[in-house]
């Protein structure tokens, strides 16, 4: 089953305003939604009930919250993540468990030349869910995390469970990616030959799986180690996959992802990939003052690389306004820990309930509402002509301003001509209250009609 009737073919480049992606429709497509963690594998502890999410429900809360951009997750190893000292376990596996002998895990070996047809007829499946709801599914080919902090708990290091690890195959791997201090770095490299040509054959395997669906995007790996060596890495399979699908009916966008702490963003910037997504910047600017975009690249805000466990509604509008596209991580499915590091005020983070998080998931859904309305072609971010200086516009004809404070700010309608209405919403109820209508040729204080932050939509009468 091809479920495309929400899209007008695969995204591509908006040229006419680079900021988002556009299809065969040539409007401007601004991509909003929430994640978490078990959309393919399920993740359970060891010595526990297998847990499976609820993949259904988390769908129908993105659905009923407006949202139109899934990032999915794809986990690498069968055991082990070093977010606390107990064993995980990931499955199921693209790799097919046929070989004599016993992985590190207990479990019969891999064979790398063997696929588990099992795993893609569920990523085939889970993606198509997504697209009959109209949303977007970046795939994720690997994940860093894990391997990058796996110093934090040595004995839950992800490497040591992955089928390429010489130990957990039968196909003569002797590729060693541990580096002098003892992380095993090089897997996210290009020093590494026979793991890195598995790797193609794994990205060409997803590519020939989902190939024909318009919903597709693809990110090459989360948050690698901030190193040269990753982010060459990342930009070489980057290419790849451009040239793999370059031979197939379709192509859909390739991203790469941001380090998740102080990583440089022009090192981002210079590769080719179509999306990127930030770190927190050099004053965690990314979090709380977003610099307006510029254009070189679509930018995917996403909350798990400014806070892991965080963000508010605030985040939202002010990214939006600043021309970035966004995403949250959402712990609509929690980690599987016992005990939650993340607390405040001992109330956890790692919560579907936790609660700035459905603020932030209704204020996602209120973004898309006012950028479906809105001509993103032509509107960019205008931080001159709003006193607040959030501000998304095109001047002459709409202006989206978000006021964090609410009260009393200053518009500029100087060089323009004609009336224009207004329409306030309130970010926190949902409430919309129509203004009154301001003339161009002047400058204007703008006053929220109630207390708190406010969002206000000036468009030409």
């Amino acid at each position: 089953m091809i479920t495309n009737k929400h899209f007008n073919g695969p995204l591509r480049i908006n040229t006419t305003n680079s900021r988002y992606f556009t299809d065969d429709s040539g409007k401007a497509i601004y991509l909003t939604g929430s994640h978490t963690w078990a959309v393919m594998q399920d993740i359970w502890l060891e010595g526990t009930p297998r847990k499976n999410m609820d993949y259904d429900g988390f769908l129908q809360m993105m659905e009923d919250f407006e949202h139109n951009f899934l990032r999915f997750w794809q986990w690498t190893q069968t055991k082990n993540c070093p977010w606390n000292d107990e064993s995980t376990l990931f499955d199921p596996m693209p790799y097919a468990r046929t070989g004599t002998g016993k992985a590190q895990d207990g479990f019969p070996k891999f064979d790398l030349s063997k696929w588990n047809e099992e795993y893609f007829l569920r990523l085939r499946e889970r993606v198509e869910m997504a697209s009959s709801k109209g949303i977007y599914v970046s795939i994720m080919f690997f994940e860093a995390w894990g391997i990058k902090y796996s110093n934090f708990h040595p004995e839950q290091d992800p490497w040591v469970c992955y089928p390429m690890h010489p130990e957990n195959n039968i196909n003569g791997i002797t590729d060693n990616p541990v580096l002098e201090n003892g992380q095993a770095f090089g897997f996210f490299s290009l020093n590494c030959p026979q793991i890195l040509n598995l790797q193609k054959e794994f990205i060409k395997k997803i590519i020939d799986t989902v190939n024909d669906l318009d919903c597709v995007l693809y990110e090459i790996c989360n948050e690698v180690p901030n190193r040269i060596e990753a982010i060459q890495w990342q930009d070489h399979l980057c290419a790849f996959v451009k040239e793999y699908e370059s031979l197939k009916p379709k192509q859909h966008p390739v991203g790469i992802t941001g380090e998740g702490g102080d990583q440089n963003m022009d090192e981002l910037y210079a590769t080719c990939a179509d999306w990127i997504s930030t770190g927190n910047g050099r004053l965690f600017e990314y979090r709380y003052n977003p610099p307006a975009t510029d254009g070189s690249k679509v930018i995917v805000s996403d909350t798990d690389h400014l806070w892991g466990h965080g963000g508010d509604y605030a985040w939202v509008w002010k990214s939006f306004t600043r021309g970035f596209n966004t995403i949250f991580m959402d712990p609509w499915e929690p980690l599987p820990v016992r005990e939650a590091d993340w607390k405040v005020n001992g109330i956890s983070k790692n919560s579907r309930y936790y609660y700035p998080y459905e603020p932030i998931r209704r204020n996602l859904g209120y973004t898309k509402n006012f950028a479906n309305r809105m001509n993103l072609n032509t509107c960019i971010p205008h931080n001159e002509l709003c006193t607040s200086t959030f501000c998304l516009a095109s001047p002459g004809y709409e202006y989206l301003c978000y006021l964090p404070s609410g009260g009393t700010e200053g518009i500029d309608l100087w060089d323009i001509e004609g009336e224009f209405e207004a329409e306030w919403l309130n970010p926190v109820t949902g409430e919309i209250i129509q203004g009154k209508t301001y003339s161009g040729g002047n400058r204007h204080e703008i006053t929220a009609p109630f207390q708190g932050s406010a969002v206000l939509y000036l468009y030409k009468a």
